[in-house]
């Protein structure tokens, strides 16, 4: 390794990169097919049509991927984030495609994609507003926000169903997260690295001799699927569909802010001004490109920033190879069907250890900040940010009266708690030094 080169623009060998950029691929598959599925089931699609939506999905995502990490035409952060569609815009989504039809929702994407973009410049100056204080509780946040998701995969993935969290779910999933655990703890560089990797490809294959994996999914994909633009007509821009998706948008972009921030802290190398800029400017144009070509609006995934803290692999060149695998995965289903046959439980073992560490590096980032002295408010901006972010993870129900805009915000334990130590340090922190100044 050449000292001189940032971890983060580190050039890792061929084979390296693509089993590192594999591995985040599986960390966040079940995640980026999800959105679609949703969708799908709820304005009635065929299930031709959600094959289709899925592929589309995947094929975006990774040029999402690509544009986030290598940072062409000034776009993209060149930080390791891999991206994916959004879940905060899929109530909205549903709500405008019972009401209007798929064009409908697509013209909205469009149109909230290139709002993103041009609004980026004037949302990134926010960065301000994002000290140690800040950014150690949003990281914190979204650790212990997605902990819920590896729960439920643990379990089985359905918490309706009748087997979910039986001793077989809870063995497995326990079996790959200490799989997780000794590979971290006894094997060294490269194969440390890609511990979460065999752990999930280990725990697969005992899953399947235990009767959790169905590979007939495999053999009924098609070989080849291309995704064709405006494959399902022309988008058709009605307004309150738009303004309902620009308010998301407006949520999408302070996740996206946060993510970015985090992700900044935790390789080392900080996210300015420009650089969130060029964060938020990636997600508008994959936004609005996703309208085009069938699928939704895009942002970082959260859930791989552990994976990154867990290997300490930072290089946005292995995410980027995420992005190649993903075009590929979106051209080829069976690939995709292949990936798809991951249990539940054995991504809820590894998703345990993954959105732990990203707690962990949260909690790593607030021990640096300063708590003691006279008119020190840090202390009660990290605790009640943390307590806001973790109400709808506690109560889900708790908000259950608020609707539209509202629901998307109080429902997203990320949006709210950052949204809080935003808030919260901008009048305790920020307009008391300006007090003090004057």
């Amino acid at each position: 390794m050449n000292n001189s080169v940032h971890p983060v623009d580190e050039r890792l060998p061929l084979g390296q990169t693509f089993l590192y950029g594999l591995q985040h691929v599986l960390a966040m598959y079940a995640g980026a097919v999800a959105v679609p599925l949703i969708v799908a089931s709820a304005i009635g699609l065929s299930t031709e049509d959600l094959i289709y939506l899925i592929n589309a999905d995947l094929f975006t995502a990774g040029i999402a991927t690509l544009i986030q990490t290598l940072g062409p035409c000034k776009m993209g952060s060149r930080l390791p984030l891999i991206q994916g569609v959004t879940f905060a815009a899929v109530s909205p989504m549903i709500m405008i495609g019972k009401a209007d039809g798929l064009t409908a929702i697509y013209g909205a994407v469009i149109a909230s994609g290139i709002f993103m973009f041009v609004a980026s410049p004037f949302f990134s100056k926010l960065v301000r507003f994002f000290p140690p204080v800040v950014t150690g509780s949003v990281v914190t946040i979204i650790g212990l926000s997605l902990l819920p998701v590896a729960v439920r995969w643990a379990g089985g993935g359905n918490p309706a169903a009748e087997d979910f969290g039986s001793l077989p779910t809870l063995m497995l999933s326990t079996f790959v997260l200490l799989l997780v655990i000794i590979f971290y703890r006894f094997f060294k560089g490269f194969w440390k690295n890609i511990s979460v990797l065999l752990a999930l490809l280990i725990g697969t294959v005992v899953a399947s001799f235990c009767g959790f994996t169905d590979f007939s999914a495999i053999g009924e994909a098609d070989w080849i699927g291309l995704v064709t633009p405006l494959h399902f007509g022309i988008p058709t821009f009605d307004i309150p569909a738009i303004i309902v998706m620009i308010l998301v948008i407006l949520v999408v972009m302070t996740e996206t802010t946060g993510d970015i921030i985090a992700i900044g802290a935790i390789v080392g190398r900080p996210a300015d001004e420009k650089t969130i800029t060029r964060g938020l400017r990636a997600d508008g144009f994959s936004t609005m490109l996703g309208g085009f070509l069938n699928t939704f609006p895009y942002t970082a995934f959260a859930q791989n920033i552990g994976l990154i803290t867990l290997t300490n692999v930072k290089s946005r060149f292995v995410v980027a190879g995420s992005g190649v695998i993903l075009i590929l995965l979106g051209l080829f289903p069976k690939m995709a069907a292949i990936i798809a046959c991951i249990p539940a439980p054995v991504l809820g073992g590894a998703g345990i250890a993954m959105f732990g560490m990203v707690a962990a590096n949260g909690i790593r980032v607030l021990s640096r900040v300063q708590y003691e002295g006279d008119n020190n408010f840090n202390l009660l901006i990290v605790g009640i940010s943390l307590a806001m972010g973790l109400l709808s993870m506690a109560v889900p129900e708790i908000f259950k009266h608020f609707t539209g805009i509202w629901s998307i915000i109080f429902h997203s334990g990320i949006t709210i708690g950052s949204l809080t130590a935003i808030i919260l340090n901008a009048i305790l922190n920020e307009a008391r030094t300006i007090h003090i100044k004057k």
